[in-house]
């Protein structure tokens, strides 16, 4: 496994692995990796022949400061990590080596980035688009992964890939989860033990909910998970909107939509902790 830092290094060596007509499959991570992230990269190693993971902590997703200053950075024991999951290469950039002038590229992708995530964190969205270009240009991937934990960001995504026309194809894979059923976080390990006994609780609730549902309106079901949840002290619901899979858009009856996905966003303490569920 080779660690690289450099744009024109990485574009060099995956250069040299093309030439023998390989698949390069591209996992990109903020780091603080845990078996979620191994899952994707288990996945890319499968369905290509070259595997790249990057590791970097993108300032202009970050709306809020505190939340980037604290963000875990443990590039050691994810390098260790990423040599036993089988990765071939590690892209882990600096800032200048991302950003030697600053992007001023702003998105427009409609209602997928404009509802939700979007609406709460201002920019965010516009930064993913930017950050992910830029690493798509540098790996130049057939195939890259990401988890479905962040199922809106998988639409900006694919929405960015078709309005830049970047020969990519996005993957989607499925959360994975904790024993006790809290989607796998690079947050969790902010928790509390008190906060991370609690946690389980958000998952519990969404997979009641698909229970709960039938015979039920949109609203009877936001309504029961909103209540649930926010009766358990230290736990608040920022949001839980029921969207159309593809679109994003909240969805008033189950009629308006063949993918309905309930999508939430709970503080538990100051972590943002967020998850979603397929009806």
């Amino acid at each position: 496994m080779k660690t690289v830092s450099s744009i024109q290094e990485l574009k060099a060596y995956l250069a040299a692995e093309r030439q023998d007509n390989k698949q390069v499959g591209f996992v990109p991570t903020m780091g603080a990796l845990h078996a979620g992230h191994l899952s994707l990269v288990k996945r890319c190693r499968e369905e290509n022949d070259v595997c790249v993971v990057s590791v970097f902590v993108n300032p202009t997703q970050f709306n809020d400061k505190h939340d980037l200053e604290t963000y875990p950075r443990t590039l050691d024991k994810d390098c260790a990590l990423l040599e036993t999951a089988g990765c071939d290469y590690v892209f882990a950039p600096s800032v200048e080596e991302m950003y030697p002038e600053p992007d001023t590229r702003t998105f427009d992708f409609g209602t997928v980035s404009a509802v939700m995530e979007g609406a709460r964190r201002p920019g965010h969205f516009n930064g993913v688009a930017q950050i992910v270009s830029k690493l798509f240009y540098a790996v130049e991937p057939n195939r890259a992964y990401f988890g479905e934990k962040d199922f809106q960001q998988i639409a900006v995504i694919r929405a960015m890939v078709k309005q830049l026309q970047i020969p990519v194809e996005i993957v989607a894979c499925p959360i994975v989860r904790e024993a006790d059923g809290l989607a796998l976080s690079s947050r969790n390990v902010r928790l509390t033990p008190e906060q991370r006994q609690k946690a389980p609780l958000i998952a519990r609730t969404l997979k009641e909910s698909v229970t709960f549902a039938a015979g039920k309106s949109v609203q009877e079901v936001i309504d029961y998970v909103v209540n649930r949840i926010n009766a358990e002290p230290d736990m608040r619901v920022e949001y839980f909107e029921i969207v159309d899979g593809n679109t994003m858009e909240a969805i008033g009856q189950w009629t308006d939509t063949t993918y309905p996905v309930g999508c939430i966003t709970v503080y538990c303490g100051e972590v943002r902790l967020i998850d979603n569920i397929k009806y």
